[in-house]
């Protein structure tokens, strides 16, 4: 969920839990790397807990209530790092609704000093395991869910730790509108592969693409992240994988 493998501001995880995805979550790392700055530790004491999303109580029966106005249309973003993507759509979808999930403190505090310099108020948030809260929201509740530049684990013991897992498939076809669209983006070929079978597989979902360029361009409006942009000047090139939640 993290970019724990490959960006040095999220540290590496040690825990080699092989239980099922469902019962015991699916991140694994670190949730808190360098220290955080005054305003960044006041913003999360005072401004996360407006925002945040408690699990420990039951789900509405529509997401669109958590947000003032109610949403048009509820959308999921997992392990958002830095924010950039995240702010974006908020900005540019005011009558949209955005969770962003995200263990990892540091960028918790980065997006709320974003969402406090840009008054934003159609983000919630969750600081925790993506899995746990697939697992409260109620079925047919999100228009979308991005997953983008998540953590390879390229090792192959630590295969078990990647996000896309036939559980999170399946937990992810439940909550995701019919027509609702997962999104995934990484520029490790093998992650790509991985995330194409584990979707193929699925009777809930189908690959969108129809031409090389569908996947191999990002899709319109698409903001770069600050990993995405590293990776291009590093002459590596992402795969934009879109699928469509079957009716």
């Amino acid at each position: 969920m993290s970019l724990a493998a490959r960006d040095p501001e999220r540290p590496d995880a040690s825990s080699d839990d092989d239980a099922a995805i469902r019962a015991h979550g699916s991140f694994f790392g670190r949730r808190k790397g360098h220290k955080l700055r005054s305003h960044q530790a006041d913003l999360i004491e005072h401004l996360l807990p407006r925002l945040s999303l408690d699990i420990g109580i039951p789900c509405p029966s529509d997401l669109a209530g958590l947000f003032d106005p109610p949403a048009d249309d509820v959308r999921l973003e997992i392990g958002f790092g830095g924010g950039e993507h995240l702010i974006a759509e908020a900005l540019a979808f005011p009558n949209v609704g955005f969770i962003g999930c995200e263990p990892y403190v540091n960028g918790m505090a980065k997006i709320l000093a974003q969402i406090e310099a840009h008054t934003i108020g159609n983000i919630r948030l969750f600081a925790g395991d993506a899995a746990e809260l697939l697992a409260w929201a109620p079925p047919r509740s999100l228009a979308r869910i991005d997953l983008i530049h998540p953590d390879p684990w390229p090792k192959r013991r630590h295969w078990k730790r990647r996000f896309v897992q036939d559980a999170t498939v399946a937990a992810m076809a439940r909550v995701l509108k019919p027509d609702g669209e997962f999104r995934f983006v990484s520029d490790i070929a093998d992650y790509c592969a991985w995330t194409l079978a584990h979707l193929s597989r699925s009777s809930d979902f189908v690959w969108t693409a129809e031409r090389a360029s569908d996947w191999r361009l990002p899709w319109a409006d698409y903001t770069m992240t600050r990993y995405g942009r590293k990776a291009e000047r590093e002459g590596r090139h992402a795969a934009y994988l879109r699928f469509r939640r079957e009716s």
